[in-house]
């Protein structure tokens, strides 16, 4: 009996201190996420409100509460000109302070201060016009205007083709020169937003400072201009560009011929009477 009882009792002592381990582990464990929880939530993003577009946005549309919803925006990464609050966007409940959208803006995208007007403002193109700069139109067609393919805020090179005189050689033949690099478009005839087909344009209308419209009028009542369309990753700037005629060709300027020498001729002058004699003679110097 005495056996019996101290083999129970070992086997409860052993099923006890099991027990007591299984708890410490456990009590361990939650301890353990509790902190990593704790170390989580202190490397927590910072986030503020913005206000996004929950549907797509074209130009010329007028902005209304109903496309736009408040999100949860990473603060060190907030865009400038975000807007927060419902009531910094729409001022007020009147049709005529509005905003319009001045770029497309799609789904889930920042509703920015650059993509749309002051309440109440036109998005006519002077409201795409920067400081400084001037419209100025330019006569295209189907060939010096890209095939249809501008949109506006597209950049293009413009380039200039009319003859040049030359005081020494003549005159040159065509030349075509490189006048304006990378030239933003703000307009194509009469559409100043997005489009989405290509549209034959006849003129289109680019943002330049004042001494480039000088140069493109110029250059416009001179000559023929056309457009070269730079590519939306491209920050490069064309360095100057001037093809002639000969240079297409691969012809070197014609050379005159050289004079030819004349022999010189040395004489003597005899007089015979009323007769004067002229006798030719070698030369000595």
């Amino acid at each position: 009996m005495r056996a019996a009882f101290a083999l129970v009792l070992l086997v409860g002592l052993a099923l006890a201190g099991g027990a007591a381990m299984m708890v410490q582990n456990r009590f361990d464990a939650y301890k353990a996420a509790l902190a990593h929880e704790r170390a989580n939530r202190g490397q927590a993003i910072a986030t503020v409100d913005v206000l996004v577009a929950t549907e797509p946005l074209k130009y010329g549309q007028q902005l209304s509460r109903n496309q736009v919803a408040s999100v949860k925006w990473p603060q060190a990464s907030l865009p400038e000109g975000t807007y927060q609050t419902l009531d910094a966007l729409f001022i007020s409940e009147r049709p005529e302070d509005e905003r319009v959208v001045l770029r497309a803006i799609e789904p889930g995208e920042a509703i920015l201060s650059v993509k749309v007007t002051r309440p109440g403002e036109d998005a006519g193109i002077t409201s795409r016009l920067e400081r400084g700069m001037r419209a100025f139109a330019i006569k295209v067609d189907v060939s010096s205007g890209v095939s249809g393919f501008l949109r506006p805020g597209d950049s293009v090179d413009v380039y200039w083709t009319g003859r040049i005189p030359d005081q020494v050689n003549g005159n040159r033949g065509d030349v075509t020169r490189l006048i304006q690099p990378n030239i933003e478009l703000i307009a194509v005839d009469q559409k100043a937003g997005d489009v989405n087909q290509a549209v034959i344009a006849r003129t289109v209308t680019v943002a330049a400072r004042p001494e480039q419209v000088a140069a493109l009028a110029q250059a416009q009542s001179t000559g023929r201009l056309s457009l070269s369309l730079v590519g939306a990753q491209d920050d490069t700037i064309a360095e100057l560009v001037e093809v002639d005629q000969r240079t297409l060709l691969g012809l070197s300027d014609i050379q005159a011929p050289a004079p030819a020498q004349q022999k010189r001729v040395c004489t003597i002058r005899n007089r015979r009477g009323a007769e004067v004699v002229v006798t030719e003679i070698p030369c000595t110097n």
